[in-house]
């Protein structure tokens, strides 16, 4: 588990398919993404593949909750070619206040303490500002820009001992729940 000042996550489930499927589903998020309607067993097998990466790698997606227990987001760690890559998604009732960022301070604190990794990298498509925006207030430097599929993207990287780490103080914002 890990908690923020406004949130608690919790390794995904097999529970979670239902809010899955919403946040799968809304126009909105995949608008953000570039990407196109799936189906219902997209969703599925999506995660049967992160809890499977959960099982062998002791590490994905969390599922981030507000005190109400209303779902906000999710946000996780997994492998991604040679790197380990963060990646979040945010309710779009919930954009703009700042949740994004926590979820992914707070993933970062984890992956740099409890799993002692040496960085991580984000991507997002070229045009993508706001969660661009979310790369930089978590402390990850534009490394490169990069075409895949035909799509303009951006790779971030994050250092374990960079000072953007130290500035953004993500050892104060996240915590293990007990």
């Amino acid at each position: 588990m890990i908690e923020t000042s406004r949130l608690t996550g919790r390794p995904l489930a097999a529970s979670d398919l239902s809010e899955l499927l919403v946040l799968h589903r809304d126009q909105r998020v995949l608008s953000a993404f570039g990407a196109e309607p799936g189906t219902d067993d997209d969703t599925r097998q999506f995660l049967a593949r992160k809890l499977a990466h959960w099982h062998q790698h002791g590490f994905g997606i969390w599922m981030f909750r507000d005190p109400a227990g209303t779902f906000i987001g999710r946000c996780g760690i997994h492998r991604w070619r040679d790197e380990i890559e963060l990646g979040y998604i945010v309710e779009p009732t919930f954009w703009g206040q700042g949740f994004a960022t926590e979820m992914a301070t707070a993933v970062a604190g984890h992956a740099f303490t409890a799993l002692d990794l040496p960085n991580l990298v984000a991507f997002t498509r070229e045009e993508n500002v706001a969660s661009r925006r979310v790369m930089e207030k978590v402390g990850f430097v534009h490394e490169r820009d990069f075409l895949d599929e035909g799509v303009q993207n951006v790779l971030y990287r994050l250092e374990a001992d960079s000072l953007g780490r130290q500035r953004t103080g993500i050892y104060s914002v996240w915590s293990p729940c007990r």
